[in-house]
């Protein structure tokens, strides 16, 4: 019995010292994953004082600072990268909207409802339906929002694999740039203050768990961790996570994904990392469907990143043209399934060692008239000319009669308004008949993380234990997870992020703003 005491006291001595740690936790500071967590005062002096700090100046996140702006918040944005953007500013620009102006315009039928079902489809049912009727629900005013405040759209709609109704809108530019650029501007003109070159450290709570602001790393160089200096900024309303995907994170997403190695190349920016994520994970956030991580299926293996290539087979080759495999001279699959039938069907192109076999995706100059990329792919060799079936056929060694007769098959189902080999949706097609023609090798990237934190249709962060909201904390755009399911349909990334952005902004707006003090 003697023996056993010592270790029965040291055993309560502990649980009692763990207990307390527990019920003071809230007061913790939750410090980036490469530092200790720090005893923190739970009201700390703040170096400068916000009522929404936006960390991310993405699609989501410049939606939320301009929302909470004009809704009369003092609004901080921070970004770690020396511009402003992230993937969001690379983007095609190309937003998927139900009940368009273009649309009625065109002539097109849509409905929400109609919508809701394409990406429930996509998503393979794993979708958070409230949350995506929320998205969707959103999209046409936020659309129109947005051209209110400097965006210009094509002046007509393009119909994106996976969609059963053509309803996508796209910036004049063919980049995200054409809504961040506008919405940068009418945030400072309303006063919101941007900083770059702000690593986020870690959240700031007070005594009763609420999150009241943010450390960071101010004149942060990205990628050198320990370059900066440490600032506090405070948020009486809240913080608004609006941190995007971890595409660039290799060790991260092969954990998700032990299959995305480094041969995988990504379309997004090297600053595309899971260290936000990491920190609202620390802070109890619930993690949704981290494993889900999209393939791009218009990308080329003969270029880095976005590329040229793939804005030409989003607005040429997938709308207008065909994929063939490079041996056969043969379709393989619906050009206009969702992105995820699209890259596993490309992904089982290999030879008997498994070595990628490129597929080549093609258009005549009719279809390609509208890709702006065109020229810029060209001069770089990653988009090749050829003014016959014949000379096309030569460049990339293919079967010259095998791909003759995939175009002639091709258009006999245009005619008939049926495709009967693959069952690809037929209301923009048109006949094949001329060149010249353009081609580009094609093999998928890492492209876009449907995974990340869980929210409600508030936009707030719910904690995994107790799947309540955490105070002060909030969530859009790609950080958040559920709303996709297994993949996410073309051009509702841009929807996602400025619908829920706006939402989120809306909701930290209207809370209640606790009082702090400046150092």
């Amino acid at each position: 019995m003697s023996n056993d005491m010592p270790m029965n006291v040291s055993r309560r001595a502990m649980l009692k010292k763990t207990a307390a740690l527990a019920a003071g936790s809230a007061t913790l500071m939750v410090a980036a994953p490469s530092q200790a967590a720090e005893c923190k005062p739970a009201t700390p002096k703040f170096d400068e004082i916000y009522d929404i700090i936006v960390v991310g100046s993405g699609f989501a996140g410049m939606a939320a600072a301009v929302q909470a702006a004009e809704d009369g918040a003092k609004v901080l944005v921070i970004d770690k990268m020396p511009v402003f953007g992230g993937n969001s500013t690379i983007n095609g620009g190309a937003m998927a909207v139900a009940g368009s102006s273009l649309q009625a315009k065109e002539g097109i039928k849509d409905s929400v409802a109609v919508m809701v079902e394409d990406m429930l489809a996509a998503g393979r049912g794993m979708n958070d339906k409230k949350m995506l009727e929320l998205v969707c629900n959103g999209t046409a005013e936020s659309a129109k929002w947005l051209e209110e405040r400097g965006t210009e759209w094509k002046p007509f709609v393009q119909h994106f694999g996976g969609h059963s109704i053509p309803r996508v809108l796209q910036t004049k530019q063919s980049s995200g740039a054409g809504i961040i650029r506008p919405l940068i501007k009418v945030a400072k003109e309303n006063g919101v203050t941007m900083y770059t070159q702000n690593d986020l450290r870690g959240f700031i709570k007070d005594e009763a768990g609420r999150v009241i602001g943010i450390e960071v790393q101010a004149d942060y160089f990205w990628p050198k961790k320990r370059s900066g200096t440490p600032k506090q900024y405070g948020a009486r309303k809240g913080v608004i996570m609006a941190t995007g995907g971890f595409g660039q994170d290799l060790e991260f997403r092969t954990i998700q994904q032990p299959s995305l190695t480094a041969d995988v190349d990504s379309t997004n920016h090297g600053g595309a990392t899971a260290d936000a994520l990491k920190l609202m994970l620390l802070a109890g956030a619930n993690p949704v469907h981290l494993n889900e991580i999209q393939l791009g299926p218009w990308a080329s293996p003969d270029e880095k990143g976005f590329g040229t290539a793939s804005q030409f087979n989003t607005i040429g080759t997938y709308i207008n043209g065909l994929v063939v495999d490079v041996r056969t001279g043969k379709r393989f699959f619906n050009e206009l399934a969702d992105r995820k039938a699209r890259a596993d069907a490309i992904m089982t192109r290999r030879d008997e060692n498994g070595a990628p076999v490129y597929p080549i995706g093609f258009v005549n100059h009719k279809g390609a008239e509208r890709a702006q990329t065109l020229e810029w792919g060209m001069k770089y060799n990653v988009i090749k000319k050829a003014d016959t079936l014949e000379e096309l056929a030569a460049l990339y060694g293919m079967p010259a009669d095998a791909l003759k007769q995939t175009v002639a098959d091709w258009n006999e189902a245009v005619r008939t308004g049926e495709d009967k080999e693959f069952g690809r949706p037929l209301m923009q097609a048109f006949e094949l008949t001329e060149g010249p023609w353009y081609a580009a090798r094609m093999w998928p990237k890492v492209h876009y993380c449907m995974g990340g934190v869980r929210v409600n249709t508030n936009s707030e962060v719910l904690h995994l234990v107790t799947n309540k909201p955490i105070d002060g904390l909030y969530a859009a755009g790609e950080a958040t997870g559920g709303i996709h399911g297994a993949s996410r349909l073309g051009a509702c990334a841009v929807a996602e992020g400025v619908v829920t952005g706006r939402n989120a902004a809306k909701h930290a707006a209207t809370s209640t703003p606790v009082s702090l003090e400046l150092a």
